[in-house]
């Protein structure tokens, strides 16, 4: 009862802040993900066409199975798993850890996120535009807000695996990782771009790139 409580308070809070989604103009407008109509946001789906599913969504229920190097997995319940988040500016994400797991530095672009911790300790921070770290050691039942667009991260210290809701206020916030945006993007960023940002050589740039490519099947 104690996590419904607080979850409530994060929405209440994050939807009463200045929004940065459009606000909306009528009782719902649920995302029409099909109508191949490019809007800021979503197309309205026919009313009589809308039902419970759209408003509803079972993916954060349990942990998600992290598998991969950096030891964190995000399940986002947004817009585009729960249509009917259409034009009401709010979204949620379910993270969990393995023991040693980080939340790679990113940003938001669209949205402050605000955390709840379900389970473990984690070291969280961001890093302001003047160049200062903001960080603490968050546990089970404590809240920590990072502000919109400024880069941040999460990381697990435990010996055991942590979780935390992250609530949101965008339908969807967007997501960069520093380092997959720098190394992984299409058409690549120019390797003297890289080598001149990072002071490194070629050959460190190609290692990295290589460490961080998408596994093939």
């Amino acid at each position: 009862m104690a996590a419904i409580v607080t979850y409530l308070v994060i929405f209440t809070v994050i939807s009463s802040a200045l929004a940065y989604d459009p606000d909306m103009l009528q009782d719902l407008c649920v995302a029409n993900t099909q109508a191949g109509i490019k809007v800021n946001g979503f197309t309205c789906k026919a009313e009589g066409n809308v039902t419970e599913a759209d408003f509803f969504f079972d993916g954060l229920a349990k942990p998600g199975k992290v598998n991969n190097s950096v030891g964190s997995l995000v399940t986002g319940a947004n817009v585009e798993k729960i249509p009917g988040l259409n034009t009401l500016g709010v979204s949620l994400s379910r993270i969990d850890y393995a023991p040693d797991g980080l939340n790679p530095p990113h940003t938001h672009p669209r949205a402050t996120e605000m955390i709840f911790v379900l389970e473990g300790e984690l070291d969280v921070g961001f890093i302001t535009t003047a160049n200062k770290l903001i960080s603490k050691i968050v546990k089970k039942g404590e809240v920590f807000v990072f502000p919109r667009g400024l880069v941040h991260f999460q990381k697990n210290n435990g010996d055991n695996e942590a979780s935390v809701i992250a609530a949101f206020n965008s339908q969807l916030p967007g997501t960069q990782s520093i380092a997959m945006t720098l190394f992984t993007s299409t058409p690549a960023v120019p390797d003297n771009v890289l080598t001149k940002a990072f002071q490194v050589g070629t050959k460190e740039i190609d290692k990295i790139k290589t460490k961080l490519a998408p596994k093939k099947s």
